[in-house]
């Protein structure tokens, strides 16, 4: 599953690198979020594989925090590159005449860059509040990756002011980005009902049906993960809920985002990889 996650992934920059025709806004930032995918995964799932192999389980404290650094980092990254993907269907079908001005080139490296700021100043947030735990009353957790809530749990002391800030950097960081799309979404489909023709309808929503499914895919795991099953919860169950958002939906990712893109299937088919 990793490797079909990272090939996957590398062959949609692959693609959209070596096609001029797919050198647009849109796929610069489809682009950027299969590279945000493959160092998402490859924030947890590498060292799974070396416990598997190795039939070992410890991590250390200073490993355990680099980890949930760096997954917070590109799982934020995930999150923003949604909603900026979302906001540039937003511009192309609800305002198409100024789209070149409103989505220009430099204004889309801007926001790149601030996303990247923003993930940085999260990831960070996260491990500075991780960092004022000194006292644990034990030392294992039920999961295959360390998340700012485990280690809540195995603190010895209050962290009563500490998950208040946590809650801040999720609503700031998570519930922003994800209102941010359906704010998106609500005009694109505001604009569509006044279209006169069923076609032309489904030919403007046509171009978000992927990304509209990545979006589905990322919430609904996520959120899955970290409310969804809190009254029954188990560690199978979690640890089942964690490997669908860390490993099933960067995996699926690629398929979705080619397997509905003809632009996309094309350009692969061009490829001098399959003469080899």
């Amino acid at each position: 599953m990793y490797l079909v996650t990272v090939l996957g992934n590398l062959l949609i920059i692959l693609a959209v690198s070596s096609d001029f025709h797919l050198h647009t806004l849109m796929y610069f930032f489809l682009s950027n979020l299969s590279l945000a995918d493959i160092c998402f995964i490859s924030s947890t799932v590498p060292k799974l594989i070396v416990d598997i192999l190795t039939h070992r389980r410890d991590i250390s404290y200073r490993s355990c925090l680099t980890q949930m650094s760096l997954f917070l980092l590109f799982g934020c990254m995930d999150d923003m590159l949604l909603t900026v993907m979302a906001y540039d269907r937003f511009v192309a079908i609800c305002h198409p005449l100024h789209y070149a001005v409103i989505m220009s080139p430099h204004r889309c490296v801007l926001l790149l860059l601030l996303l990247v700021i923003f993930s940085l100043l999260d990831s960070q947030g996260h491990n500075l509040i991780a960092l004022q735990i000194t006292c644990f009353k034990d030392v294992e957790i039920a999961s295959f990756f360390f998340d700012l809530s485990q280690i809540f749990d195995l603190s010895c002391s209050d962290t009563l002011i500490k998950s208040l800030v946590t809650y801040m950097l999720v609503i700031l960081f998570g519930f922003f980005p994800m209102s941010g799309i359906i704010f998106s979404y609500y005009k694109i489909v505001s604009v569509l009902l006044k279209i006169p023709s069923s076609s032309g309808r489904y030919k403007a929503f046509s171009t978000c049906g992927s990304h509209l499914s990545g979006v589905c895919l990322f919430y609904g795991t996520s959120i899955g993960t970290y409310f969804g099953s809190s009254a029954s919860y188990t560690p199978s169950k979690g640890m089942v809920a964690s490997l669908m958002y860390t490993v099933i939906t960067p995996m699926l990712n690629p398929f979705i985002y080619s397997l509905r893109n003809r632009d996309i299937l094309n350009t692969l088919k061009r490829l001098p990889l399959w003469k080899i």
